[in-house]
């Protein structure tokens, strides 16, 4: 018996993974985030399957129904919305199963940040104008920041930011990241990245609060800061460069 933690990707059904999908189509006990996880996604489960809605559930629950199906010789699709390495409460779930010997093993899927920059046809990383994106949030009423994690830390690196769980706390993700990224620095909030009712929103940082506001926009979006949002100028990469020769490419006699 196997827990399989499965990310269901940022909202379309078909951006699951192959492998996600199979490990759902084949498990008879499915364990699922209903606010999050697409209705087709979890429609996949073989006939007879127990589907249960995790969503109004304790932690102390959730591991018993994984005890039932693993007393019954069951394998369980824990399946997660985005991808479950980022903010998916895994952790706490593998700690309890590594104390009861319950195997288990992580499918990863697309995270809303991915989808995001899809939907807004951006490459999060450009020569010469950013190449690290930081993946993060502010403290609301979920678990406080880490020393040294705060925005307005992170904004010091002038990197592309893709900040989840957060569209409540924009005045103070504004009042952060102004004074390193600028006014008028690009900036977009997505909500519910490839969902069929996503909604777009791209402003600065000084419009940003205001428009989204007026969306009135409070949960389930993602904000992307960063120079990499505007259209500007910006370098070719080296990788396809004429003269840029590697192992695939050499260069051709003289």
């Amino acid at each position: 018996m196997t827990v399989h933690f499965i990310g269901a990707g940022p909202g379309a059904p078909d951006l699951i993974t192959v492998r996600g999908l199979r490990l759902i189509q084949s498990c008879p006990v499915c364990l699922y985030a209903g606010s999050l996880v697409p209705a087709e996604v979890v429609a996949a489960t073989p006939d007879g399957a127990r589907v249960i809605d995790t969503a109004a559930l304790t932690l102390d629950e959730i591991i018993a129904e994984i005890q039932a199906a693993h007393a019954a010789g069951q394998d369980v699709a824990r399946v997660h919305s985005g991808d479950p390495s980022l903010y998916g409460a895994i952790a706490e779930q593998m700690r309890r199963l590594d104390a009861l010997g319950i195997a288990y093993d992580i499918c990863p899927g697309v995270s809303a940040y991915a989808a995001a920059a899809a939907t807004l046809k951006k490459e999060l990383t450009l020569p010469g104008i950013a190449q690290t994106i930081i993946l993060t949030r502010t403290a609301t009423r979920s678990s406080a920041m880490p020393e040294g994690e705060d925005l307005a830390e992170l904004g010091k690196s002038g990197a592309t930011l893709a900040i989840h769980l957060s569209v409540t706390n924009l005045a103070n993700v504004v009042r952060d990241l102004i004074p390193h990224y600028g006014a008028d620095c690009p900036a977009a909030m997505v909500y519910r990245a490839s969902w069929p009712d996503e909604l777009v929103i791209e402003a600065t940082l000084s419009t940003l609060r205001q428009k989204v506001k007026a969306a009135g926009i409070t949960r389930t979006a993602l904000i992307l800061v960063g120079p990499v949002l505007g259209p500007q100028a910006f370098e070719d990469s080296r990788l396809y460069a004429a003269d840029h020769h590697h192992v695939l490419r050499p260069a051709l006699p003289e």
